[in-house]
């Protein structure tokens, strides 16, 4: 009876695990590639349960969701600078194309394909620009990178979302090389400053002068239009004091005072 009831058991063990076997779930964010006796084949499984063939057929999961992979290395610029790029790309595997990325490269597509590609479309953009290009120009050098990654890789159903430089390094020979023309600019900025500075002091006191010269003209005609002028100015200034006055004998005396003595 034991016996029976063991060997019954095992009947359904054996037989639950084969029910769950002709079954597979494909999780979020991914499609699955059918082997059949280890041969792709073309069909794609999308995300949820999906019925296979116990030890017949076998699912393979492709990830279809954003994955970033980062690459390092060196390139020469038009005029051949040595650079040492660190660079990040954002991509994604295209559903339709998972089987055919499986059975043509595998599941290593990102070292296989995706690192190679990076590094040769780096070198063949930066050879279109100067070492200073890729400095200032380093959003166009970027676009223009991104798109001739795309171009390599779209064939095998890879998709690049973004592509940015992380970095660019240059020689220490490069850098003091910029950096004495950046110190060459802005000392002649300083110059052009200072030159301007001058210009316009010479202007102010050419104007001051000229506003002189025409105030004294100007004395000069009422002086000549009326002899009493300068009576008038003298008294118009005056404020009502009397001015101590200076005697032959170096003594001074107020003329105030001896208007009060005489009074």
């Amino acid at each position: 009876m034991k016996k029976k009831i063991i060997i019954g058991v095992i009947t359904a063990v054996v037989a639950l695990l084969l029910i769950i076997s002709c079954f597979t779930v494909v999780p979020s964010g991914s499609t699955g590639v059918v082997l059949t006796f280890g041969a792709a084949g073309d069909n794609v499984l999308d995300e949820g349960l999906h019925f296979k063939i116990p030890l017949v057929q076998r699912i393979v999961q492709v990830n279809n969701r954003t994955q970033k992979i980062e690459a390092s290395g060196t390139a020469s610029s038009k005029d051949l600078q040595i650079v040492t790029y660190n660079v990040a790309v954002n991509y994604h595997a295209n559903s339709a194309s998972s089987a055919e990325l499986y059975k043509t490269v595998g599941s290593d597509y990102a070292n296989i394909i995706i690192s190679p590609a990076i590094q040769e479309s780096i070198k063949a953009v930066a050879a279109q620009f100067t070492a200073e290009q890729l400095i200032t120009e380093r959003q166009s050098v970027g676009d223009q990178i991104k798109s001739a990654l795309s171009e390599k890789i779209a064939g095998y159903g890879i998709t690049v979302e973004i592509f940015n430089i992380v970095n660019f390094d240059f020689t220490e020979e490069f850098n003091a090389a910029v950096e004495a023309k950046q110190t060459a600019q802005q000392n002649a900025l300083k110059a052009e400053q200072d030159l301007a500075r001058i210009e316009v002091e010479a202007k102010q006191k050419i104007t001051q002068a000229q506003a002189e010269a025409e105030s004294i003209k100007l004395i000069q005609e009422a002086l000549s239009a009326s002899p009493d002028y300068i009576e008038y100015v003298k008294w118009s200034k005056w404020d009502g004091k009397l001015p101590s006055v200076m005697t032959s004998s170096g003594v001074m005396v107020d003329v105030g005072d001896i208007t009060k003595a005489t009074e």
